[in-house]
């Protein structure tokens, strides 16, 4: 398991002025509102509540800025598919992320996150094409790996594949924060995306 020796939130930010200095790797955090990011980031970090599980899914509204070990940022952005943000500001969402996909020189790559138990959503897919046209890799994290019956994992893994058209350059890791799987695989795909190693 990966050695953190220290991780802490850093700031909310909007607008590209607010962004920290380029000066580490950084890696984009995407996903479904409630799709367990929050559980993923802490469960990586192994502290928890650093990151915020919210009673109101859809409200962040920031780029979320993670500090891991003073080598790498974990950037979490705003929860996607979720009715009730009006339209305006999930459209300010957009555009906001659109800004750091396609600027920020120090992004290595996205992990989306995806609950293992469902078909991926529209809203899922547009996000994986979206990064895949920007030519970024794609850590596809399937959460609550737990809750499957092990004969379950292989098909649905298939079926999560050739719902977003999987690009087999990109990694699948199976993931669990409550049993603790597929940690070590997530960190290890960073690792080969950002250079570094904390272990």
């Amino acid at each position: 398991m990966a050695k953190i020796t220290k991780s802490e939130y850093m700031l909310s930010a909007a607008w590209e002025s607010q962004w920290p200095e380029e000066s580490v790797p950084e890696i984009c955090l995407a996903g479904r509102s409630n799709v367990g990011k929050s559980s993923f980031i802490n469960t990586m970090l192994n502290r928890k509540g650093l990151a915020k599980v919210s009673s109101n899914p859809g409200k962040t509204r920031t780029l979320n800025f993670y500090n891991v070990n003073d080598q790498l940022r974990f950037v979490d952005v705003p929860g996607y598919g979720y009715a009730k943000v009006p339209e305006h500001i999930q459209k300010s969402f957009g555009a906001m992320i659109d800004t750091y996909i396609t600027k920020r020189q120090t992004l290595k790559g996205l992990v989306l996150i995806l609950d293992y138990r469902h078909t991926p959503t529209a809203d899922d897919i547009q996000m994986y094409e979206y990064v895949k046209y920007y030519k970024l890799p794609v850590i596809v994290v399937a959460t609550k790996e737990d809750k499957l019956k092990r004969n379950e994992l292989k098909k649905f893994e298939k079926r999560i594949k050739e719902k977003l058209g999987f690009d087999e350059s990109d990694k699948f890791i199976r993931f669990s924060s409550f049993a603790k799987t597929g940690i070590d695989q997530a960190w290890q795909a960073i690792y080969d995306l950002c250079d570094v190693n904390f272990d």
